[in-house]
C-alpha cells in the first residue's frame, strides 16, 4: 500500500510561493508615473494628435516658463522662447528617443534656445539658504525668508553667471535631481554640484547682510513698540 504524500505545511506554500512565483509588482512611483503619462503623450503627438500636443503644453508651459524666465529676465522674451521650443517639440517629434525623460528633451531644447537668445544679446520650498554649509550638496534649497526679500532674491538670482543660474534654477528651483540636470546641461554630475554650491554661496554671501538688516530693523520696530 501506497503511503500518501504528506501534506505541505504552511510555511512549505508559502516558501514555494517565495521562490516559484513572479513578485508582485511594486507601485510606480511618482517620477516613474510622471514618465510613463509623459510616453503616452508623446506617442499619441508622434501620431499628429493635437489634442495631446496642447496637453503637453499644459503640463510643460509653467514650469519652462519659471526656468527661461529666470534665465532671460524678460517674461515677454522667456515666452517666445518657450513657445518656440514646444515648436521644435513637435516639428522633430519622430526623433524623440523613448530611452530618455521627455522633461529631459524639453528642458534641454527650451534652455539652448535661451543661450542662443542670450548670446544674441552678448550678455547673455526652499531650507534656509543661510544654514545649508556643508551641507550644499545634498540639501535642496527652501526658501525661508523674509517676505520682503522675495524681488531681492529674484534680482540676485538674476545677476548670477548663466552657468551657475542655470544650475541653481534647476536643482533648487525646479527641484530635479542632479542627475537630469547633469543631462540637460550636458555636464558632469561633479560640475553640476559645483556650480550649484557655487551658486547658493554667491547668494548667501550676497543676502545674508540684507537678512541681518531685516532682523535688526524688526528688533527696533518691537523695541519702539514696547517703549510706548
Amino acid at each position: 500500500m501506497m503511503k500518501s504524500k504528506p501534506k505541505p505545511t504552511s510555511a512549505a506554500k508559502s516558501n514555494a510561493k517565495k521562490s516559484g512565483e513572479p513578485a508582485v509588482t511594486a507601485k510606480l512611483d511618482k517620477s516613474e508615473t510622471i514618465k510613463a503619462k509623459d510616453f503616452a503623450i508623446m506617442r499619441r503627438i508622434q501620431d499628429g494628435d493635437m489634442v495631446a500636443f496642447n496637453e503637453m503644453v499644459n503640463n510643460y508651459k509653467d514650469r519652462l516658463m519659471n526656468v527661461i524666465g529666470r534665465m532671460l529676465s524678460s517674461t515677454e522674451e522667456a515666452e517666445d522662447v518657450v513657445q518656440e521650443a514646444f515648436v521644435r517639440v513637435f516639428q522633430h517629434r519622430q526623433s524623440f528617443d523613448f530611452k530618455h525623460c521627455f522633461s529631459t528633451w524639453i528642458y534641454t531644447i527650451a534652455l539652448n534656445l535661451a543661450r542662443n537668445e542670450l548670446r544674441k544679446r552678448k550678455r547673455f520650498k526652499f531650507q534656509d539658504i543661510f544654514e545649508m554649509q556643508g551641507n550644499e550638496a545634498e540639501i535642496s534649497v527652501e526658501m525661508k525668508l523674509p517676505s520682503r526679500l522675495g524681488p531681492t532674491l529674484e534680482r540676485e538670482i538674476q545677476s548670477l553667471p548663466e552657468k551657475y543660474k542655470a544650475a541653481f534654477v534647476l536643482r533648487d528651483v525646479q527641484e530635479m535631481s542632479y542627475e537630469e540636470v547633469s543631462q540637460v546641461m550636458s555636464v558632469p554630475l561633479g560640475t553640476v554640484k559645483s556650480r550649484v554650491n557655487r551658486a547658493r554661496a554667491i547668494l548667501r554671501e550676497k543676502l545674508l547682510p540684507k537678512v541681518e538688516e531685516q532682523h535688526a530693523l524688526s528688533q527696533t520696530t518691537l523695541l519702539a513698540t514696547g517703549v510706548l
